[in-house]
């Protein structure tokens, strides 16, 4: 009678299959996941995070079609993924290249395990916040011209490369004499993460957008580019009327007066010191 129980309950589970798992399988599902976290830790540091969110609900529309049998749709899915593919690695080239620097780089794991990474980059200080502040008013009152880019969430290490490195602390003085006339790191923006300023003399791509008026210089088209692109916010002092701009999100600010200058800094401050609480809650509950 047991054993009519035994097999009754048995054969309930007669469908779950349990594979053998072995000491090779655990290695390779380690090494998986290592690499999949790598990429996504990559990929949110980078331009390509909106891009990949848009392929997400690519994938979305995708599934449905599949779940209501959409055949035109599916059709041209079948006939596009090809394209697609192609379409991908033209739009990640620069993402691509940059990821297979880093993994040729010798402190890639010590980047990857850190568990303090991240948390000066998003540390934005009331001091810069003045320091900024300061020398934008300085040098829109002398008519210097200024290129100004304040990183957010997405790094900017691709338009970090085109200028010189400089890793210093940033300073009203320091970014004042960087645009000095005649000098040789004024020509160009100068990008900064947290309280540092990483490069200057870097090059930023310029928008397209056909409706920007004609009376706006190179300074601004780079700045509104560069924000079209990123979810930076840049600074733009012009030369010929010292007038101050910024351009965040794809739209450009103008005529901004000290006191505007400092409320929009200071939203931006909000944003990543928030983020940064965030990070840290996450690595305190791991």
């Amino acid at each position: 009678m047991s054993a009519q129980i035994k097999d009754y309950f048995a054969s309930w589970f007669d469908w779950i299959y349990l594979p053998q798992i072995g000491v090779l399988d655990i290695i390779e599902i380690i090494i998986i996941a290592v690499l999949v976290y790598a990429v996504l830790v990559w990929i949110k540091n980078t331009k390509a995070w909106m891009l990949l969110r848009g392929f997400v609900v690519l994938g979305i529309f995708i599934l449905i079609a599949v779940l209501f049998r959409m055949s035109t749709i599916l059709w041209l899915v079948r006939n596009g993924i090809g394209i697609l593919a192609i379409a991908a690695v033209v739009v990640f080239q620069p993402e691509l290249r940059r990821a297979l620097e880093r993994l040729g780089e010798g402190n890639l794991f010590a980047r990857l395990f850190s568990i303090n990474r991240g948390k000066d980059e998003l540390r934005f200080s009331n001091g810069t916040l003045r320091a900024i502040t300061t020398a934008v008013a300085e040098m829109a009152e002398e008519k210097t011209g200024a290129l100004i880019v304040v990183e957010k969430a997405i790094h900017l290490t691709e338009y970090e490369l085109t200028g010189i490195p400089m890793d210093s602390l940033v300073s009203p003085q320091l970014l004042i004499n960087i645009f000095e006339h005649n000098t040789p790191l004024h020509d160009g923006a100068v990008i900064i993460r947290g309280d540092r300023i990483m490069a200057a003399t870097c090059y930023l791509p310029l928008s397209e957008n056909m409706s920007i008026s004609k009376s706006l210089g190179t300074r601004h088209r780079a700045g509104l580019g560069l924000s079209e692109v990123c979810d930076a916010a840049v600074i733009i002092v012009s030369e010929e009327t010292g007038g101050v701009s910024v351009a965040r999100e794809g739209q450009l600010i103008s005529d901004v007066d000290p006191g505007h200058l400092n409320e929009i800094l200071t939203d931006l401050q909000k944003t990543e010191k928030a983020k940064a609480k965030g990070k840290s809650h996450e690595e305190q509950d791991i």
